[in-house]
């Protein structure tokens, strides 16, 4: 019998349009394994995947898609190659990149019948669901946390979108950040303790990733990379305990690993590029600056150390650890493993490790240092990924896809997993679009933009003004916010200068209200980039004057209406969402950085007991 043959017993009809379909699944980490799996053994036509991370010993236990000899390997790529052999008829195309990356623009995600999300990130996660949105492609979007996991089937004007519900702002960070591109202080505190120590004190040499050998075009640079990233491990432990050892660990890990990820210049086209550290310049400042003892130094935890006392410690602690290690060894039988240590943050060797590690990784990717008392609070417990729940959550997400491709919509549910005993699966009905969600109850329209002569201050004259009627109560918002009646500083500056480019969402918030009525819904533009010229009125083209309703009325104002009451509300932005009749704060006139589904979005406050989660979808939350 033929595969095809017990697919079509078990799914019907359905299978006929599963082989024609043409699929994107954005992830390829915990859940992106299986889910691709599943994906090639169904029997999909065609799957796009796209994921910017490399492959890191730690995924090995639950992405099965990859072994050892993949490591520093692109996710999309191996994964394309592994799962390939699975079903040779299925077309896989790889991506090794971020999906918001411009060359993924809304004309690519319409070319497609269904797209999967496997993310990481919440910041993710809702671009694609905007996206999708703006696309009007199905979307089926899952995540897991422990043993707990979820999916939800998404179409526009029909179901709930990801952030219809409102969210509290997590902090929850991918792996792949941590590793390559962090941005924040806990990024670099993980990387120290879970991967640099891990690595250097708490992985057996035995265990070191076998190289793999076979060089094809597409693979040829990265085995040189391999080979040589393989030899200055082995010439760094091989040199454990020895008066070098600090100086090896430190070059290797602040200076060659840093120019290897400087040599992927796509990865810094759109962020800041790293600055690598050099050992013998900071030790002349070390010697010039640092007047007390490595121990001294670690002893004061309250204050942010110096960069030369990040440096002072780091070594000290490299050379206690490495000394503790081969004291352990003396009391093993000879031809034992060399011993391995655990972080605990409670034993200040480890901790000074970690403190000194992240501090001098901070200041590489221009991050903000941390004293030894804040990093101490925030290393927390790290708990790992749950493998058996990303298949499971896996599994249902074909199985809503089903149910998309046969038109089936009403028998689609959102469906929960938990570790109850008495009820592992819950489910409910899809729910209609929020009326008041700022990301799915919006207008949109695309506009043709020369980007190189529109001004900010044009386009509210001569297109919001003057072609939409809207008055002078209103901000334009992008991942930050360009305008509004207080804040005119950007009106002179083109959408270049303002970096609203192809593929950029800006959103139109109304904030007049109108006496016995509301203000309109948001209207969210999709910028496309067009040639430049020197005609001031082909600068821009719209590509139809949307029609832009007013919001629903408020309960409580129809309420208050019906018994003569007259109540003055004002009317927010969305989930999160500053209200748009406050005044805002002199500190809110600067440029701040707001989601581009949130708008502006008010702080978050946190509890001092923060405790690190791994989530299954690969990322770490502070709870």
């Amino acid at each position: 019998m033929s595969r095809e043959t017990y697919v079509t017993e078990a799914i019907g009809d359905v299978y006929q349009r599963i082989k024609t379909a043409r699929v994107l699944m954005v992830g390829a980490g915990g859940i992106g394994c299986e889910l691709l799996k599943n994906l090639v053994l169904t029997g999909y036509g065609e799957v796009h995947l796209v994921d910017l991370d490399t492959i890191d010993l730690s995924n090995l236990n639950r992405q099965f898609l990859f072994g050892h000899e993949h490591i520093k390997k692109s996710k999309a790529l191996v994964a394309k190659d592994t799962a390939s052999k699975f079903n040779p008829h299925v077309k896989l195309v790889a991506h090794h990149a971020n999906i918001k990356d411009p060359q993924f623009s809304v004309t690519w995600f319409k070319s497609f019948d269904l797209v999967f999300n496997a993310l990481d990130n919440l910041d993710a996660r809702r671009y694609v669901n905007r996206m999708c949105l703006t696309a009007e492609v199905p979307l089926i979007e899952s995540g897991t946390t422990g043993f707990n996991g979820q999916v939800q089937v998404i179409v526009k004007g029909k179901t709930e979108c990801y952030d219809c519900n409102p969210k509290e702002v997590p902090k929850t960070f991918p792996v792949c950040t941590i590793r390559t591109t962090p941005s924040q202080p806990i990024h670099c505190i993980v990387w120290a303790k879970s991967y640099l120590f891990s690595n250097i004190f708490g992985i057996d040499e035995d265990e070191s990733p076998d190289l793999d050998n076979s060089v094809n075009a597409d693979n040829a640079s990265e085995i040189d990379n391999l080979k040589r990233e393989n030899t200055e491990l082995k010439h760094i432990k091989d040199a454990f305990g020895t008066s070098e050892f600090p100086r090896l660990v430190f070059e290797k890990v602040f200076k060659i690993d840093i120019d290897r990820l400087l040599s992927m210049e796509d990865a810094w086209k759109h962020r800041k590029a790293p600055v690598p550290i050099l050992y013998d310049e900071l030790q002349l400042v070390a010697d010039a600056e640092v007047k007390k003892s490595a121990a001294k130094v670690a002893a004061d935890d309250q204050p942010v150390w110096s960069l030369a006392e990040d440096f002072v410690v780091f070594k000290d602690s490299v050379e206690r650890l490495s000394a503790r290690v081969l004291e352990l060894q003396k009391n093993m039988p000879e031809g034992s493993a060399r011993p391995v240590l655990s972080f605990d943050k409670d034993d200040d060797e480890t901790l000074d490790f970690v403190v000194a590690a992240a501090n001098l990784r901070s200041q590489v990717f221009g991050i903000e240092r941390k004293s030894k008392f804040e990093i101490k609070q925030m290393a927390g417990n790290i708990i790992p990924a749950i493998a058996t729940t990303n298949a499971i959550i896996a599994g249902i997400c074909v199985l809503q896809s089903f149910k998309i491709l046969n038109n089936d919509l009403a028998h689609a549910k959102a469906v929960f997993l938990s570790r109850q005993p008495e009820r592992i699966f819950s489910t409910e009905s899809l729910q209609p679009p929020n009326p008041d969600c700022a990301v799915c109850s919006v207008a949109r329209c695309s506009i043709e933009v020369d980007v190189d002569r529109l001004t900010l201050g044009n386009f509210v004259e001569r297109i919001l003004r003057g072609e939409l009627g809207y008055s002078d109560e209103l901000s334009i918002v992008t991942n930050k916010l360009l305008y509004d009646l207080e804040f005119d500083d950007n009106v002179y500056k083109t959408f270049k200068e303002l970096d609203v480019g192809d593929g950029t969402f800006v959103t139109i918030i109304d904030e007049e209200e109108p006496e016995g009525s509301t203000p309109r819904v948001n209207l969210e533009f999709l910028v496309y980039a067009k040639e430049s010229t020197d005609d001031m009125d082909s600068s821009y083209k719209l590509t139809y004057i949307p029609e832009i309703p007013r919001r629903p009325m408020p309960k409580r104002i129809e309420l208050a209406k019906e018994e003569g009451v007259v109540e003055a509300v004002p009317f927010g932005i969305g989930n999160g969402s500053v209200l748009a009749g406050q005044k805002r704060k002199a500190e809110d006139d600067e440029l701040v950085e707001v989601s581009s589904m949130d708008a502006k979005k008010s702080k978050v406050q946190t509890g001092d007991e923060d405790v690190i989660v791994l989530d299954d979808d690969e990322a770490i939350e502070i709870d």
